[in-house]
């Protein structure tokens, strides 16, 4: 179902009355299917340091923010001087998943798709510099964006930081990009840089939850969305 504000008009789409020109996607649990795996490290590194194991809702909010912010979420208990532990533990466990990690299905067409009709394309991630750039080379999607932003470059989600430098190297103002990402983190980051957003519900967070933020749209699957971006 498409939102009344948005429609297709020469291969892009509109929103209230504004053609859309960039889009940018958030990375895990939005283009790969990670969030599984994410929790299930997080969960590890808890049991490693000793403490309470989170349990899976407490380990996928924190989903899509920074790996400090998100240990800290999800980890309160914890010491200040132990968090590097755990980001190195963390670490540890996630490299053992990451060559396993996948695409969700369509993701790669999806892209094509965009392509083809002329959009920049950019990703905002809670993921490090080095995590994105090795994920991209695992997947294929290298050399697939026009721009990046990670969460050790910029303040992590749903600070605006990563949206407001993406706006100003492809050269569009708020209403002419869109975010898509699977939490809420992603949403209100829309929400801070003054950006349209349309969230997933196949990944970390829960239907009910992303669409309390508003987005413009909610897809239940990749194919969902890829037919809303196509306006098909």
């Amino acid at each position: 179902m498409f939102n009344k504000t948005s429609y297709c008009m020469n291969n892009r789409i509109h929103i209230n009355g504004h053609e859309i020109r960039a889009i940018v996607f958030d990375w895990d649990g939005t283009l790969m299917d990670s969030a599984a795996a994410i929790v299930l490290c997080i969960q590890a590194t808890a049991v490693d340091l000793g403490i309470e194991v989170p349990s899976d809702e407490q380990a996928r909010y924190v989903i899509g923010l920074g790996l400090m912010d998100a240990l800290i979420h999800a980890m309160p208990q914890l010491p200040q001087s132990r968090y590097t532990e755990a980001a190195d533990r963390y670490r540890f466990h996630f490299m053992k998943h990451s060559e396993d990690l996948i695409l969700f299905p369509g993701v790669m067409e999806m892209i094509g798709e965009l392509e083809t009709a002329g959009y920049s394309l950019a990703v905002a991630t809670g993921k490090a510099r080095r995590g994105l750039d090795r994920a991209l080379a695992e997947s294929g999607l290298t050399g697939r964006f026009h721009a990046t932003r990670c969460a050790d470059e910029c303040h992590s989600k749903p600070h605006p930081q990563m949206l407001l430098e993406l706006m100003d190297e492809l050269d569009v103002p708020p209403e002419a990009i869109l975010m898509i990402g699977d939490t809420t983190h992603d949403l209100l980051m829309g929400k801070n840089a003054g950006v349209n957003a349309v969230a997933v519900a196949y990944g970390a967070h829960k239907r009910e939850v992303l669409e309390a933020e508003s987005p413009i749209f909610c897809a239940e699957n990749v194919a969902q969305l890829r037919k809303w971006l196509a306006a098909d």
